[in-house]
């Protein structure tokens, strides 16, 4: 599996629905954050991991307050389900109403777990997302 770009088209975003164990290990052989989408039938889950990239990589605290600010918006908007999961360096979303929902905000989460808010300031407005933030790789 090929390494994705920063930032990364939401139509690259790998569907791991029947095969998240081979796009987590791949990830991770590449020393790379992990994102993912899996089909929940008619929703989605959003799923992305900055352990995957390993010790040298870190998630600056502000990267950490705007994805867990933008999650909350989403569970308020009701876009994701209450059982989200805020970090610090693993994300997930369930009951995402689309796949291209899905793509998009996993696109913004990568983006964000490599110090670029810029996707999440578009996928999600409104929320509280700094603008200084950054990340180490």
């Amino acid at each position: 599996m090929q390494q994705l770009p920063v930032p990364c088209p939401g139509r690259l975003i790998p569907d791991a629905t029947d095969r998240f164990d081979a796009v987590y290990r791949a990830a991770k052989v590449q020393h790379a954050v992990f994102v993912g989408i899996e089909s929940e039938g008619e929703r989605w889950t959003v799923k992305a991991d900055a352990l995957t990239a390993g010790p040298g990589h870190v998630v600056d605290g502000a990267v950490n307050v705007a994805v867990r600010a933008a999650i909350v918006r989403l569970v308020h908007a009701r876009e994701a389900g209450p059982d989200a999961f805020a970090g610090p360096v693993y994300f997930l979303l369930h009951g995402v109403p689309s796949e291209v929902r899905a793509r998009e905000l996993a696109a913004a989460f990568h983006a964000a777990l490599y110090g670029d808010l810029g996707p999440l300031r578009r996928a999600v407005p409104g929320a509280d997302v700094g603008q200084d933030a950054g990340a180490a790789g």
